[in-house]
């Protein structure tokens, strides 16, 4: 009896939040996406399945699909950028995590409450029509946390 009221329990409780379904990206900061590319596509073997601008974030981004999850490549077009700015201030090397969720206002809400830092208060929108947000590194154990919830439409994106 008590394990089935215990499932009810996390049911109930998954229901009152965001779920996180899994990693979907772990962004690695980079000086020039080429060179990069040498060493995850050939050396690593990892096949590059697009590059994107993205003006609205002041970045080039390397898409390299691994199994369920992506490694992205970012690289800063401007040197005014948050993401330029964590270039100089701290070298190449992985900017963030990002977890793919079921509810990004949900989860957004509920790690308010549990008294998280957010860049973001309210998701932003991506050109595929993903909905994002970062939640402060100083929150996180200083790791900058991106949430992704893709569109309700959209099949099996991965």
């Amino acid at each position: 009896m008590s394990v089935i009221l215990s499932t009810i329990t996390v049911q109930a409780h998954i229901k009152e939040i965001g779920v996180i379904k899994k990693i979907d990206h772990i962004g690695i900061v980079v000086n020039d996406i080429e060179e990069a590319l040498k060493v995850y596509q050939q050396a690593l073997g990892l096949s590059l399945a697009k590059v994107q601008e993205r003006p609205d974030q002041a970045v080039a981004i390397a898409f390299l699909p691994t199994g369920e999850s992506e490694i992205e490549l970012v690289q800063p077009v401007t040197s005014d950028s948050g993401v330029a700015k964590f270039l100089q201030k701290r070298g190449e090397g992985i900017h963030h995590i990002c977890l793919e969720v079921d509810d990004i206002e949900k989860t957004l809400a509920d790690l308010r409450e549990k008294g998280l830092q957010l860049i973001d208060e309210i998701p932003r929108t991506g050109p595929e029509g993903e909905r994002f947000a970062f939640i402060h590194p100083k929150s996180s154990h200083g790791v900058l946390i991106e949430l992704y919830e893709y569109p309700k439409s959209a099949t099996a994106h991965k």
